[in-house]
Formats: structure tokens, C-alpha cells, sequence
């Protein structure tokens, strides 16, 4: 059994400002540092073990990196996809793109995936989880695809979306946890510290000032 301590390291291995809001509004103050990896290199036709696959390997890729890995550090690694019309959508490759596909997407639903991998500084245990949720986009019109994309904040995010941002209006309501459409499932990460032994309260005590 793991000694409960009160100096858990939280990393996260993403540069995704939706994702470390998400953290702090729980009382986690992670560190980040960004994984850099080729995603390209990672193919799948399962958006599930796809989106666990490229988590894996940013998760992975930090902890290769820590300068003082420890079994009190975590890393977590997380990345998200869209099943939509039997096909993988992460972010669009520009603008064009960005548009064609909310010409597809209006008025119609389809399930983002955010994998998530949670590795300990020594590289020894991890946890890999993935979160699911539908999402009902709303019937906009082409006058509002071509003002949401010209804000470029689609070309950032998997399946060019956001319910957190300027694209909130446009998704009518979800099923599942709307962190989970964020990038980041808090429930979810609770449940994997637990697996490791920890609870997410120790993540608070490693809140900075």
C-alpha cells in the first residue's frame, strides 16, 4: 500500500489552455510541459484507441524528459478525437476543411473521444482511460460556419469545435460529461489516480501560490 503523501506532482503533458483551465478550476495547479511528439505517427482505425494511443505517447515523452522523475510525479497525457460519419476527425487541416466539415456536422451528432494517460515519474505504472460523449451540433447557417472558422479557433481543436468557447452556441446539448468535450474528463482522472492508489484531493495540497 502507498504511503499517502502531500507533495504529488501533477504534469501535464498538453499545451491546451482548455485543459489546464479545467485543472484549476478543481484546485489542481499542474506543471506543463508540452510533449512535442508527431502525431502523424500514430494511426488507428478505432477512434478509441486512437485517441489512448497518441495520450500514451505525449505522456510518455514528458516523463522521458523529467529532470527528476520520481514515483510522486505524475504525468498525464490526453488527446481527442471525433467519430463523425464513420470517420476519425481531428483538427482540420485549414480553413477549408474547418468549413466543409460544419457543412457536414449541422444539425447532426456525432461522439468526441478524449483518451487519457496517466504515468508515474517512474515510468513503471500507468493508467489508460478513454471518455466518450455525443454531441449534437445545431443546424447553423453558412453565414455562421464562415464567421466561427474566420476566428480561426476550429483550426485548433479536434473536430473543429468547442463548447467552451465561440463555438458554445452552436453545440445544442451533449450526452456525457461535457469535460470529456473539453479534453480533459475530471471524473475520469479521479478514477485513474484512484487505480494508482491516490487521491485527486492529494492534488490539491500540491497547489502552488
Amino acid at each position: 500500500m502507498r504511503k499517502k503523501k502531500n507533495n504529488v506532482r501533477l504534469v501535464l503533458a498538453s499545451a491546451s489552455p482548455a485543459r489546464l483551465k479545467s485543472l484549476r478550476a478543481a484546485g489542481i495547479e499542474p506543471e506543463v510541459l508540452v510533449s512535442g511528439v508527431d502525431e502523424s505517427t500514430v494511426t488507428s482505425d478505432s477512434p478509441e484507441e486512437l485517441c489512448v494511443a497518441l495520450a500514451r505517447l505525449k505522456a510518455r515523452a514528458v516523463v522521458d524528459r523529467l529532470p527528476d522523475p520520481s514515483t510522486d510525479t505524475l504525468v498525464l497525457g490526453c488527446d481527442s478525437v471525433l467519430a463523425f460519419d464513420g470517420e476519425i476527425l481531428g483538427k482540420p487541416a485549414d480553413a477549408a476543411d474547418a468549413v466543409q466539415r460544419w457543412e457536414r456536422m449541422r444539425g447532426r451528432s456525432g461522439v468526441l473521444h478524449s483518451g487519457h494517460s496517466l504515468i508515474d515519474g517512474s515510468g513503471e505504472r500507468r493508467v489508460d482511460a478513454v471518455a466518450s460523449t455525443v454531441v449534437h451540433f445545431a443546424d447553423i447557417s453558412d453565414a455562421e460556419i464562415a464567421a466561427y472558422v474566420a476566428t480561426g479557433e476550429p483550426l485548433a481543436v479536434a473536430g473543429a469545435f468547442t463548447i467552451d468557447g465561440l463555438g458554445g452556441p452552436f453545440v445544442e446539448r451533449i450526452e456525457g460529461d461535457p469535460g470529456t468535450v473539453v479534453g480533459l474528463s475530471l471524473p475520469l482522472l479521479r478514477q485513474m489516480l484512484a487505480e494508482l492508489d491516490i487521491s485527486i484531493t492529494e492534488l490539491w495540497a500540491a497547489r502552488t501560490s
